[in-house]
This record gives C-alpha cells, sequence and structure tokens, in this order.
C-alpha cells in the first residue's frame, strides 16, 4: 500500500497533466478554473505541511477527471 506522501506528488503531476488538456479545449475553461483551484489548494496543503488538508486535497485531485 502506498503511502500520502508516494502518492500526493502523483496526483499533483496527473492533474497538472490534465489541466494542459484542458488548456487545449476551447471549452475547457471551466475545468481550467477548476483544477487550477484544486491545485492551489494541494499546494498549499503540501507547503504547510497540514495532514487534513493533504488528505482533504487529495481526495479532491483524485476526483478530477
Amino acid at each position: 500500500m502506498s503511502s500520502l506522501a508516494e502518492e500526493y506528488p502523483k496526483q499533483q503531476a496527473r492533474c497538472r497533466e490534465l489541466l494542459k488538456a484542458y488548456q487545449i479545449i476551447p471549452e475547457g475553461f471551466i475545468g481550467v478554473t477548476m483544477i487550477e483551484a484544486v491545485l492551489k489548494k494541494a499546494d498549499i496543503a503540501f507547503a504547510s505541511g497540514d495532514i487534513v488538508a493533504m488528505v482533504v486535497s487529495f481526495k479532491e485531485m483524485k476526483d478530477c477527471k
């Protein structure tokens, strides 16, 4: 089983790649806005070391499609 410390950066990278895909789509501005907000929150949680916020952000990143 993987730990949050291992999986969190992977989800951040996945969401950043997803963001690039949405930026290409002309109608993707809503997705871009939502993913940017999720990533900003995730970056803040990671930088602060707040485990509870990281768990919440991890779930939000996993929900990005």
